[in-house]
């Protein structure tokens, strides 16, 4: 056991949203290092299955709760020594731009939380922040090579629709929360999240997910000329436990890679991977999101020693083989067209 593994040996944790895609891999992280971990989650995206193991084995307690009821969330804080705060109002790019109202409750949900991870007397949080949070304008141009770095924020402040806003809020609270009531705390930009367990409500899940219904015309939103750096799981995972050990002053980070992968070159590979060969049906006016959104990780490898570990195409064949073996293509087709724009 490494002394960083020590630490959390025994340690009361709650993990908020730990039954969704990205909470689950935290939790499983944790379960390994040794933690006391409480999940609480609405189940509204997040799925028991997902921390089954951990349930059946006794390792886990599972809370199936709103958070938004300010009493439960003390109730479910209280006793809590690290609190990892990834329950949110979310999907993927479809949700994000066409429920505004739902993701706006995000606002209410992060204040709630923080308010009682305070009043408990919780030592640190860990919030689950977002690359929506950059601006807009500067995310625009495909051709030109840009790498978001955590100062240029703002102000001028043009985040990307009510889900950035309120995440940049969430950061902001917890940074003022750090200086005036001493609540240690660390905020993590995530970019593009991917891997097993995601949802067909993501991208590369979704294009996954047209591979293996044979879709065909296979649709692209957008022009395909989009960029991302999609970041495997794992590897935000433990960027995130490494922020939890190492920042405490409110300091937002990107965890993300720094390859830059254009949305017609991922949907190339998965054909590629999984001998499928339609015809591309291109949707410009389809929700997209920014043109150019990357990450610059200089500075959580300056203070957290981190680098991402999984090239993408690795992440990708990793994450197909998973789909591939897990679901069944009656369901995903029944669900699909829906998943797309639902949590």
């Amino acid at each position: 056991m490494t002394a960083q593994d020590s630490m959390w040996q025994g340690r009361r944790v709650l993990v908020t949203g730990g039954a969704s895609f990205i909470g689950s891999n935290l939790v499983d992280a944790l379960v390994g290092r040794g933690a006391e971990v409480t999940v609480v989650d609405d189940l509204t995206s997040g799925k028991r299955e997902n921390i089954a193991t951990h349930l059946d084995a006794g390792r886990v307690e599972f809370v199936n709760a709103d958070l938004r009821e300010q009493d439960v969330a003390h109730e479910v804080i209280r006793g809590s020594e690290t609190v990892f705060h990834l329950a949110a109002d979310h999907g993927g790019r479809g949700y994000v731009e066409l429920h505004q109202a739902a993701c706006a409750g995000n606002l209410m949900l992060d204040g709630i939380v923080f308010d009682a991870c305070r009043r408990t007397g919780v030592e640190k949080v860990i919030f689950a922040s977002s690359g929506c949070v950059y601006p807009n304008h500067l995310q625009t141009r495909p051709s030109e090579v840009v790498y978001l770095t955590e100062d240029i924020v703002g102000p001028p402040y043009d985040c990307d629709n009510t889900y950035g806003w309120a995440k940049l809020m969430g950061e902001m609270t917890l940074k003022a929360m750090a200086a005036d009531y001493g609540l240690r705390s660390a905020s993590c930009r995530y970019f593009t999240v991917y891997g097993p367990r995601g949802c067909e409500n993501h991208a590369v899940i979704a294009m996954i997910a047209r591979a293996f219904i044979e879709q065909d015309p296979f649709v692209v939103w957008g022009t395909g000329e989009q960029i991302r750096n999609w970041t495997y799981v794992s590897d935000i995972v433990e960027g995130t436990i490494l922020a939890a050990e190492h920042i405490d002053d409110g300091t937002a980070i990107n965890l993300g890679t720094m390859e830059r992968v254009r949305v017609i070159d991922a949907v190339r590979e998965v054909c590629d991977y999984t001998g499928f060969s339609p015809k591309l049906a291109f949707e410009p006016d389809m929700p997209t999101g920014p043109l150019n959104r990357v990450a610059d990780n200089s500075l959580a490898a300056q203070l957290l020693s981190w680098k991402p570990q999984v090239p993408f195409r690795e992440g990708l064949h990793r994450t197909i083989d998973w789909y591939f073996a897990n679901k069944d293509r009656a369901e995903v087709r029944k669900d699909f067209e829906t998943h797309l724009t639902e949590r």
